[in-house]
C-alpha cells in the first residue's frame, strides 16, 4: 500500500505530482495547505494538535494516500504512517516559474484573479527559501529527508515523474 509523503518548496511541483500519483494509481490525495491555516483574515497557523487529528482521520479514512505540503512541522506527524516520501527540490527559479504558470486552485482560492493577486507575495516569499530558518525553509526540508529512513527519492527538474524516474512509483 503507497502512503506517500510529497514535500518541497512552493512552485515545486508537489500539488502536480500527487494529482499525476492519484490519477495513475488511485491514491487519495491530502494537501496540508488546507488543514494548516486557518480560514480567517489575517492567516493564521491552525493548531498542530488540530492539523494532528485531521491528518489522522484522514489516513484512518484511506489505505493508500499521497500527502503534499511544505510544512515540516505537519509532516513531522505523517511520517511515522508513510512509506515513502519525496522531496521536490527544484531549483527557486523553476518553483518561481512553476507559480507564475499555476493554474487556478480552486480550494485555496475564490477565484483566479485572487490567486494572482496574491502572486507576488508568493513570489517574493519562493525565492527566500533557501534563506529561512522556519518549518517552510529548504533547510528544514534536508532535515525531514535526512532523517528519514524508509524509502525516499529527491527530484530536481520539473517533469521527472513524467519521464519514468517515478514509473517505480505506480
Amino acid at each position: 500500500m503507497k502512503k506517500i509523503i510529497i514535500f518541497g518548496n512552493s512552485g515545486s511541483g508537489k500539488s502536480t505530482l500527487a494529482k499525476y500519483l492519484c490519477n495513475t494509481t488511485g491514491v487519495s490525495h491530502l494537501d496540508l495547505d488546507i488543514l494548516a491555516w486557518q480560514p480567517q483574515v489575517p492567516p493564521e497557523r491552525t493548531p498542530l494538535a488540530d492539523a494532528n487529528t485531521a491528518i489522522i482521520e484522514f489516513i484512518n479514512k484511506h489505505d493508500r494516500w499521497v500527502i503534499e505540503g511544505c510544512y515540516a512541522d505537519l509532516l513531522e506527524l505523517v511520517l511515522p504512517y508513510s512509506n515513502e516520501i519525496i522531496f521536490m527540490n527544484l531549483p527557486v527559479e523553476a518553483c518561481i516559474a512553476n507559480a507564475m504558470n499555476r493554474p487556478w486552485e480552486p480550494h485555496k482560492y475564490e477565484s483566479k484573479e485572487a490567486q494572482d493577486k496574491n502572486l507576488r507575495m508568493l513570489i517574493d516569499w519562493i525565492s527566500k527559501y533557501s534563506e529561512r530558518n522556519d518549518e517552510l525553509s529548504e533547510s528544514a526540508h534536508h532535515r525531514l529527508y535526512e532523517r528519514y529512513s524508509g524509502n525516499k527519492r529527491m527530484m530536481t527538474a520539473n517533469g521527472d515523474f513524467m519521464t519514468g524516474a517515478a514509473s517505480d512509483l505506480l
